[in-house]
């Protein structure tokens, strides 16, 4: 498909003598252009006008479509930031004096939005350090309630089947346009296809099980910003389908790969594990690795060919550093599992929260797999068989995707710790039995502040602590070798302990 230059043309002007118009309510009106839109930035608001294009991958090309394309565009980001997206407005008037809304035949539509300030756009907050891992986690809780809202892909359909994802990946592939590239694409081939069977019955299985949804489709820290307190989604993709019905964990792959090529690696690992704590949705795991490689690589052929005719971009050298950081993410394969023993109060979920980011483990709580398979309340020996049971499914699947792996549970009885090391036996990973402990009196007030706070998974209070402080079954001679004690009232730096975890050397 081509674009049509002279209405091209046309549309330009139009826009310029819109900005005009705006610029005298509004004084000066930035102007913003992209490949397919252009953006008026004037007072408060922001007006997005499509741009008469007709490109392989959309179709702008006539008033009825971008009319169209508005509409959509307003519906769909109105599920991620219905306080951002306001209203399509007609633009009236001629080409040389349109107006915004008004009576008259529409020449053209503009989608209305609140303006954000610079300063809320998520990539400014992180270069000035005003954004953590808190901020990523809570956005990873908002976006897996969005997920559970979205709405689910037929099973006999058309998008998110293991035919669209292997050819999206053989098209990616495919006549790369870089021939310095060539080694390090072959080696990114070899290890898709070696695992090709794998994750077609994966993918199918997702799909099946309804984990293909209407997503965001574009979400990385680009299209994150500041609004309203907290990080929110805008601009999705409303021009291709193909790319908005995707697996759930192909868009949390994206933004963790995002982060991931912007070096903050720790808040990459905060995001997956919040995201995967709020969602419940394990069956993600085998198959995120494989997107982050995939959304890599996708980030890496764009830029080749921005480079072609941008030399400041090719001197950046950013389409090497995506293909380098979908090399590291293919060869990252660490799995050993780390699993915590103590009481209520004792620091465990403290320290292992630290260590996530150190390590970019992946952790499974006690409590929330409690909460999530029981509800509230359930601390007898029958409820704590199956929740140990789960965590023991858990942590072999997230083993064996290839991450260090955190239990965290209270681990008491010796029953309990062997079946867990019996999990890392069996794969033949490191295993380490991390001791947390604190004074009698420190667990006592730390259960009552958590219970008075209401915000934890845990709902262990005094009693419970006193029910389970009778349970324990103290260490054997022979769980030594696995065990590292910390003291939580003068914790180890997360650095440290998470250096003394990922040297372990393999069980012989």
């Amino acid at each position: 498909m081509t674009t049509d230059e002279a209405l091209l043309q046309r549309s330009r002007a139009l826009v310029q003598a819109l900005r005009a118009a705006l610029a005298r309510e509004h004084g000066a009106v930035p102007l913003i252009e992209t490949h397919i839109s252009w953006v008026l930035l004037a007072g408060e608001h922001a007006y997005k006008i499509k741009k008469p294009v007709r490109l392989s991958f959309l179709d702008f090309g006539t008033l009825a479509l971008r009319r169209h394309c508005c509409h959509e565009e307003l519906r769909l980001n109105r599920r991620f930031a219905p306080q951002l997206y306001l209203r399509v407005l007609p633009v009236t008037g001629s080409e040389q004096a349109p107006r915004l809304g008004g009576e008259g035949e529409p020449i053209e539509f503009a989608l209305q939005m609140r303006r954000l300030r610079d300063d809320d756009l998520a990539a400014a907050r992180l270069a000035h350090g005003t954004l953590d891992a808190a901020d990523f986690e809570r956005f990873a809780a908002t976006l897996a309630a969005w997920h559970r809202a979205a709405p689910v892909a037929a099973a006999e359909g058309e998008w998110g089947t293991p035919q669209r994802v292997a050819a999206d990946l053989a098209n990616l592939l495919a006549d790369w346009p870089h021939a310095d590239d060539a080694d390090a694409v072959a080696d990114l081939r070899s290890w898709f296809d070696a695992q090709a069977d794998d994750t077609a019955a994966r993918v199918a299985q997702r799909l099946a099980a309804g984990h293909v949804r209407e997503c965001h489709g574009d979400l990385h820290v680009d299209n994150l910003a500041w609004l309203d307190g907290a990080l929110g989604a805008f601009d999705c993709l409303e021009f291709d389908p193909a790319l908005r019905w995707i697996d759930t964990a192909s868009e949390v792959a994206f933004l963790a790969m995002d982060l991931q090529a912007r070096l903050r690696h720790d808040l990459a690992h905060a995001f997956v594990n919040a995201y995967l704590e709020a969602s419940g949705d394990a069956t993600a795991l085998p198959l995120l690795r494989r997107y982050a490689v995939y959304r890599a690589l996708v980030r890496a052929r764009v830029s080749r060919l921005r480079e072609a005719h941008d030399a400041v971009l090719a001197h950046a050298g950013v389409a090497a550093g995506y293909l380098a950081l979908a090399q590291r993410l293919s060869r990252q394969w660490e799995p050993r599992l780390l699993v915590t023993h103590g009481l209520p109060g004792s620091g465990k979920t403290w320290v292992t929260h630290a260590l996530i980011g150190a390590s970019g483990a992946i952790r499974w709580r006690s409590d929330v797999e409690r909460r999530r398979m029981l509800g509230s309340g359930h601390y007898q020996a029958a409820d704590s068989e199956a929740v140990y049971e789960r965590l023991r499914e858990l942590a072999a699947l997230s083993l064996a995707a290839g991450y260090p792996t955190i239990v965290d549970a209270a681990c008491l009885r010796r029953r309990e710790r062997d079946a867990l090391h019996a999990v890392a036996l069996r794969l033949r990973v490191p295993y380490l039995l991390l001791h947390c402990d604190a004074p009698p009196e420190v667990l006592r007030r730390r259960v009552r502040e958590r219970v008075q706070r209401g915000s934890d998974a845990s709902e262990a209070d005094e009693a419970v602590l006193a029910q389970l402080t009778a349970q324990v079954e103290p260490l054997a001679p022979d769980e030594l070798a696995h065990v590292l004690r910390i003291d939580t009232s003068a914790a180890p730096t997360s650095a440290w302990l998470a250096g003394h975890w990922l040297a372990l050397a393999n069980p012989i």
